[in-house]
C-alpha cells in the first residue's frame, strides 16, 4: 500500500466518521427538543390544574371572575389574544417572551376552567382526566413513531374541528341535547385525531429544524421557538380532549 492509498482511506474513515457524529449530534438534539416540548406542555397543564383549583376553592375569586360577564368575556378575549399572539408572532417574540406569553395563557385558562368543579363531581373531573392522560398518550405516541403521512388526515380533522366550532355555536342556540351528544363524540373523535397529527408535525419541524441547524442554516433561538409553540398546540389537544371526555362522562353519569 503507498501512501497515497493510505491518504485515500483516512480521508474516508474521517468523512464516516464526520457523518456519523453529525447524525448523532442531530438525533440528541432533536430529542432534547421533544423532551422540552412535553415538558412545558405539562408545567402549563400542572398550572391550569392548580389555577382552576385555588380559584374554585376561593369565593372571592369566583365573584370576581364570574360576578359579571365583563369579567368572563375579558378573559375569554384575553385568551385569544394570548394564543393567537403567540402563535402567529412566534418568530418574532423572543424564547423567554413565547415563554412568558404561554405560562400565562395557562394561569388565564385555569381561571375559566375552574368552573368545571362545580358542574361536575369531583370523581368525574379524576376519571376524565385519567382517560385523557392515556389517550393523549397512546396517540401522541402513534404520531411520533407511524412512518406513515398523516397530512392527509390533518386536512381532514382541520375541516371538521371547523364545522364542529359553528354547530356548537349553532347548538349553544338551539339547545338540542341529541346534537349535544353527537357533538361531544365528534369532539373526541377529533382531538383524538389531532392529537397524533400534530405530534407527527412538531417531530417532523424539530428533525428539520435540528438537521438545519447542524448545517447553519436556523438561528440559535429556534429550538427553543419550536418546543414552545409545539408545547402549546399539545397543551390545546390535551385540554379540548379533556373537556369533550368531561362532557362524556358527566352524561354517562346522568
Amino acid at each position: 500500500m503507498n501512501n497515497n492509498d493510505y491518504i485515500e482511506i483516512q480521508d474516508s474513515y474521517d468523512r464516516g466518521a464526520y457523518v456519523s457524529s453529525t447524525a448523532g449530534s442531530v438525533a440528541t438534539a432533536f430529542s432534547g427538543i421533544m423532551s422540552r416540548v412535553y415538558l412545558w406542555m405539562s408545567a402549563a397543564l400542572l398550572l391550569t390544574a392548580g389555577t382552576a383549583y385555588v380559584t374554585a376553592s376561593s369565593p372571592a375569586l369566583l365573584q370576581l371572575i364570574f360576578g359579571n360577564s365583563i369579567a368572563v368575556w375579558g378573559l375569554f378575549i384575553l385568551e385569544l389574544g394570548l394564543v393567537m399572539g403567540v402563535t402567529a408572532g412566534i418568530n418574532r417574540l423572543s424564547p423567554t417572551a413565547a415563554t412568558a406569553l404561554f405560562l400565562l395563557y395557562s394561569v388565564v385558562n385555569g381561571l375559566t376552567l375552574s368552573v368545571i368543579f362545580f358542574a361536575y363531581e369531583l370523581g368525574t373531573i379524576y376519571q376524565a382526566f385519567a382517560a385523557s392522560a392515556l389517550t393523549f398518550g397512546a396517540m401522541s405516541l402513534v404520531g411520533y413513531t407511524t412512518k406513515r403521512d398523516l397530512s392527509g388526515l390533518g386536512g381532514i380533522l382541520i375541516m371538521g374541528l371547523i364545522g364542529l366550532i359553528i354547530a356548537s355555536v349553532v347548538n349553544i342556540f338551539w339547545g338540542n341535547s341529541v346534537m349535544d351528544a353527537i357533538i361531544t363524540y365528534i369532539g373526541v373523535f377529533i382531538f383524538v385525531g389531532l392529537t397524533a397529527y400534530d405530534t407527527q408535525q412538531i417531530k417532523n419541524l424539530a428533525a428539520a429544524v435540528e438537521t438545519g441547524s447542524q448545517m447553519g442554516y436556523t438561528d440559535a433561538a429556534a429550538p427553543r421557538r419550536i418546543a414552545i409553540i409545539g408545547a402549546l398546540t399539545l397543551y390545546l389537544d390535551f385540554i379540548n380532549l379533556f373537556l369533550y371526555l368531561l362532557r362524556l362522562f358527566g352524561r354517562s353519569r346522568d
